[in-house]
């Protein structure tokens, strides 16, 4: 029984060292935050632009960008673990990083569900299981609170703008999307095949949304822009609104706060519809 007792201990000793050893590289901001949700922040050594949540990651050397990295700057970081976007991290720079023998790990972040998944996954990767697994179950509760408040709630039509000239929106394979569904909404452009096509004016008054939501992403004031349209319910209604691009589509534990504002939004605009 001691001896158990000794060979255990001496197992914890090494995985707690192993885990101070660890170095990670972080190819997008959302894997970064979700790096810190999981308790492993202090292990990140590198990441790029726009890692700006926590507060700690703003610190953090970069490396390049979402679609641009110095290869030879993330070998001299020498990490154990690199974290990849698989919809976000170009595919060569993947394939290349691994030919150079570096360990990289794929993540996908498309759904609300990915991100308690991916959280405690990377917990396992880590070792920092106990605080990936609380910060997950955090998320998956605040959302399913929201959920249960929200997604009765009479249905409303919900125009997705995330930029204006072009006039783009996204789809419901999007988070974004997702998060409308959730507060009893619905994506007027939910159907289209591509998840962030290009649309026209005409085409977003033919489908009359009673709700405009325009993110921070958008070029111009979209506001103005619709004006020009009394004729769009959204418009003669009052329900323009703008929330925060990255609360409402980047993949973190922070998107039960977009999800609210997003929620309380569209009780508002249920309230002002003619």
């Amino acid at each position: 029984m001691r001896i158990a007792l000794l060979l255990l201990s001496l197992i914890v000793a090494m995985n707690a060292h192993a885990a101070d050893e660890q170095r990670i590289v972080s190819l997008a901001p959302n894997l970064t935050e979700l790096a810190f949700a999981a308790g492993a922040g202090s292990r990140v050594v590198g990441t790029v632009e726009f890692s700006d949540e926590p507060e700690a990651a703003k610190k953090i050397p970069r490396v390049g960008d979402a679609f641009r990295v110095d290869i030879e700057r993330i070998l001299a970081m020498k990490p154990t673990l690199v974290l990849a976007w698989t919809t976000g991290t170009p595919r060569p720079t993947i394939d290349r990083l691994r030919a150079l023998g570096l360990n990289v790990r794929e993540f996908a972040t498309q759904r609300v569900a990915d991100v308690p998944r991916v959280v405690r996954e990377l917990g396992t990767l880590t070792m920092t299981q106990a605080i990936a697994n609380d910060a997950a179950t955090r998320f998956e509760q605040a959302m399913a609170a929201l959920h249960m408040r929200y997604s009765k709630r009479p249905s409303i039509g919900v125009f997705l703008q995330v930029n204006t000239r072009p006039l783009y929106t996204v789809n419901s394979r999007q988070i974004m999307s997702e998060l409308v569904t959730l507060c009893g909404g619905h994506n007027v452009f939910a159907d289209l095949n591509q998840l962030a096509p290009q649309i026209s004016f005409e085409s977003v008054i033919a489908r009359d949304p009673q709700v405009v939501i325009s993110t921070d992403h958008a070029q111009i004031d979209a506001f103005t822009e619709w004006r020009k349209w009394p004729q769009v319910r959204a418009v003669r209604s009052g329900n323009l609104y703008s929330l925060p691009a990255n609360d409402l589509t980047r993949a973190t534990t922070r998107l039960p706060q977009g999800a609210k504002a997003l929620c309380e939004v569209l009780e508002t605009a249920r309230a002002r519809i003619k």
